[in-house]
């Protein structure tokens, strides 16, 4: 990259090699205008012409003297920023990805940009400058003829005409005056990003003065309305002991009461006794009234911090092992405060945003305005509010998911990843294929940052680079004050069944432990891994099942939407009232959903307010935070949900959680299957008894003798760690390996096969030594119409140059690919698959 203290004269024939936001890896020369040679930089958008037709925004990566060889370079459109909106370590990071991830650099910068700062195009509509509608020979209709006198002096987007027109449908009109060449529609580019603007109010400058306002009141005092409107504004506003604040005015909606109307503001503004402006104002904000007294850690909290720092000064890399409740978040926020007090910054990454809502109520007391939050739940506008602030250095800490990883940090000093565990750090579609706790490793050493990362159930992979003294380790072996693990129970499915003593899907056991606990006012959680009502729609007779026309899978059934829908391509059905193949009415669903629970639970308990917390329930801005409200606050009695309630969260009242489905979990045909089992069920139970109660977990299971559950049982988190490490040597799994997993995709079945099966003969001919699975069909198939097989490659640990074999697997698929047969076949590589 070009160094950013490069200067150029204004006559200089400047170039600049753009990233784009295309899945092609390769950068693009553009030329600069010599006007705008003083203020080019490198990590700045501009808008560029890409094809014929495509308009772009892009990031310069470097500037030069040298045109490229092969092809003209055009000029760039328009330059979007006066500052970088991208610094070095973002490149420098941004690449890495794209190397070790197997993806193109525009793949990144298309996931790293958040919407709102790329451009989009409108329609807009002007006057062909050569119509005069006096002379021509085509007959106008009234709405016509308005369009075209309103455009003989404005240009009008699409929305303007319609408003201008009182007419929703205003295409044909647009047609049929382009066909009488009256009309040039055209796109206009235009950023994403609007600030927020509030109407504020305040006195005109006539008005200031004691003697002006007396004359004032005198006028308003037969009009009582416009007088209690001045009232309130001259209470609010200070004029004479603190005049600014009259400059700054007084946001219009302090104004507006029942007592006040808008028409009464209006007409003061219309009078020129108030003048209304427009303020920009954040989309979202903290009040900055932190606490400033410090945080009193137990002593074992603060022999595990002095662990952490001990392991930050010798590695720069710890792992937290402390039990669920053991107070970790004590330990984050005693750490961030002193990363800020050292002028640094701070990325507090969390797998979702559920948990973002409960940690960020806590941590805005802490650190007030310093602080933003990252996720995809906001809007555009939002997001690129929280990476503007980053660049000005109004957020010095940051709490975010995944994404945040790309956000433009300059000064970074600590990163935290909570929960590391989670396989929600994971990105699988579309690419990059990242895995964030990973990442966060890269960027710490560009920043020559701290990582810590935090899990009452660490991974497999991170315990394992903790044996190493790859990682420091600390431990948080007792919960905080007086709180206890809770006993782990298990109600026994079979037997339960042989005696015909379960209802539904509930145990007799965890029923009757429901029934206490929420007698005594406590509360409990009900985790169900899988949302929906039903996973499947069998008919009694002839056995049909419903599938998804679209992908290898049957369809779910959904109660409350009366549809059943595919959860891998969104495709939908109405629930048929009788069978299609034999006209049957019996039809029967199979297997159980988060829907189901909680519609059985509203039959045993229909006194007690069920709550489910699952993704067709969270889809709003709002509604996680509603449902842990409703649940923190003690309204709910019974929160149903799948893994989003399983993390971290903290609530006095949960006694009794209750575990579905443990048995599909733990048989899941992957090699990771018991660490999720584990990893879930775990943490679920650790939100039970948090405080001085002692709680209880409910385990529902047709073989409570499982090796598995005596590690649960015993709270033996180290225990089943090592198992699963011998285990994984045995099978040469991470660590031990690494695996890069190859998907080949395509609409023949045929097709696919074939050149699954070439592309496994080509590496296994030219990677001698390596392990390669394969190809062989995945759980599901088809997705979207296209269909799936996988080949693994088990690459050792050792191996030096990982570079040259990933590149030789990206030559290799592009001369399959020039093959005419195979062009349309799709080979898509994930690193480290999860």
């Amino acid at each position: 990259m070009a160094d950013l203290s490069l200067n150029f004269d204004t006559g200089d024939t400047l170039f600049a090699e753009f990233v784009l936001p295309v899945p092609i890896g390769k950068r693009f020369t553009y030329r600069i205008p010599s006007a705008l040679n003083q203020k080019v930089k490198v990590g700045q958008r501009a808008i560029v012409q890409f094809g014929q037709k495509k308009i772009l925004t892009g990031i310069i990566a470097q500037l030069h003297n040298q045109p490229p060889k092969d092809y003209e370079a055009k000029y760039i459109l328009e330059l979007l920023d006066e500052h970088e909106v991208i610094y070095p370590q973002q490149f420098t990071l941004y690449q890495w990805i794209a190397d070790y991830y197997m993806c193109t650099l525009g793949e990144v910068l298309n996931a790293a940009l958040p919407s709102g700062l790329k451009l989009s195009s409108e329609s807009m509509v002007q006057l062909n400058p050569s119509f005069n509608l006096e002379s021509t020979i085509h007959d106008f209709s009234e709405k016509e003829k308005i369009l075209i006198n309103r455009l003989k002096s404005d240009t009008l987007s699409y929305s303007d005409v319609s408003k201008l027109l009182g007419a929703k449908n205003i295409y044909s009109l647009l047609k049929a005056l382009s066909s009488k060449e009256a009309i040039i529609i055209f796109e206009q580019v235009k950023e994403k990003f609007r600030p927020k603007t509030e109407k504020h109010l305040r006195l005109t400058v006539g008005h200031i003065s004691i003697k002006k306002l007396e004359e004032l009141f005198e006028i308003l005092a037969a009009k009582p309305k416009q007088e209690a409107v001045m009232l309130k504004y001259l209470q609010a506003v200070p004029l004479f002991s603190h005049p600014e604040l009259n400059h700054q005015g007084l946001a219009k909606s302090k104004l507006l009461d029942s007592d006040i109307s808008e028409s009464s503001i209006n007409t003061l503004v219309k009078n020129k006794i108030l003048e209304e402006f427009e303020v920009i104002i954040p989309r979202f904000g903290f009040p900055d009234n932190k606490q400033e007294h410090p945080l009193l850690l137990s002593e074992q909290q603060e022999l595990a911090r002095n662990n952490i720092l001990t392991s930050f000064e010798n590695l720069g890399v710890a792992l937290l092992h402390g039990i669920t409740g053991s107070g970790k978040t004590e330990i984050y926020i005693d750490l961030i405060r002193k990363t800020l007090e050292g002028g640094s910054q701070v990325l507090y990454l969390l797998p979702e945003i559920a948990l973002t809502t409960q940690i960020v109520h806590r941590l805005k007391k802490m650190f007030g305005s310093e602080m933003g939050v990252y996720h995809s739940k906001f809007s555009d506008n939002e997001r690129v509010e929280v990476w503007n602030g980053v660049l000005t250095g109004k957020f010095k800490f940051v709490v975010g998911v995944r994404s945040s990883i790309f956000l433009p940090f300059d000064s970074l000093g600590l990163i935290i990843v909570d929960e590391e565990h989670d396989s929600s750090y994971k990105q699988h579609d579309p690419a990059p294929r990242y895995h964030a706790r990973d990442v966060a490793m890269v960027m710490a050493k560009i920043h020559h940052a701290k990582v810590l990362l935090g899990s009452a159930t660490p991974s497999v992979e991170s315990y394992y680079q903790a044996q190493q003294n790859k990682y420091g380790l600390a431990t948080l072996k007792e919960r905080f004050g007086e709180a206890q693990l809770p006993d782990i129970l298990f109600a026994d499915l079979s037997k339960e069944r042989q005696r015909k003593m379960n209802k539904g899907e509930f145990s007799s056991f965890l029923l009757k432990e429901i029934k206490e606990t929420i007698s005594k006012k406590e509360q409990v959680i009900l985790f169900q891994n899988r949302r929906g009502y039903s996973p499947m729609i069998q008919c009694e007779d002839c056995a049909w099942v419903p599938k998804c026309i679209n992908c290898a899978v049957s369809l779910t059934y959904h109660q409350y939407r009366h549809a059943m829908i595919c959860h891998y391509c969104g495709y939908r059905e109405e629930m048929p009232t009788q069978c299609p193949t034999c006209s049957s009415k019996r039809l029967r669903t199979l297997g159980y959903g988060t829907e189901k629970l909680e519609e059985e639970l509203k039959l045993h308990f229909p006194d007690a307010h069920i709550q489910r917390m699952d993704l067709d329930t969270t889809r709003s801005k709002s509604g996680y935070e509603n449902i842990i409200e409703g649940f923190e606050s003690g309204e709910t009695d019974i929160l149903v949900g799948t893994q989003m309630v399983t993390k971290g969260l903290d609530f006095d009242k949960v006694s009794l959680v209750g575990v579905f489905d443990a048995d599909r979990m733990m048989h899941f045909p992957d090699f990771r299957s018991y660490e999720r089992a584990f990893q879930l069920i775990t943490q679920v139970s650790g939100r039970s008894g948090r405080r001085a109660k002692k709680g209880k977990v409910i385990i529902q299971t047709s073989d409570p003798s499982h090796p598995l559950f005596s590690y649960v049982t015993d709270h033996n988190v180290t225990g089943f760690l090592q198992e699963q490490l011998n285990d994984r040597q045995h099978h040469f799994y991470p660590p031990y390996s690494r695996l890069i997993e190859i998907i080949v995709k395509h609409m023949d079945k045929n097709i696919c096969r074939e050149v699954a099966e070439k592309f496994s003969l080509t590496i296994r001919s030219n990677l001698k030594g390596i392990k390669i699975l394969g190809p062989g069909e995945p759980m599901i198939s088809k997705i979207r119409n296209e269909f799936l097989l996988t080949v693994l490659i088990k690459v050792p640990r050792d191996q030096g140059k990982l570079g040259d074999l990933k590149t030789f697997l990206i030559q290799s698929a592009q001369l399959l690919n020039q093959i005419k047969e195979y062009r349309n076949a799709k080979i898509v590589f994930d690193v480290d698959p999860a």
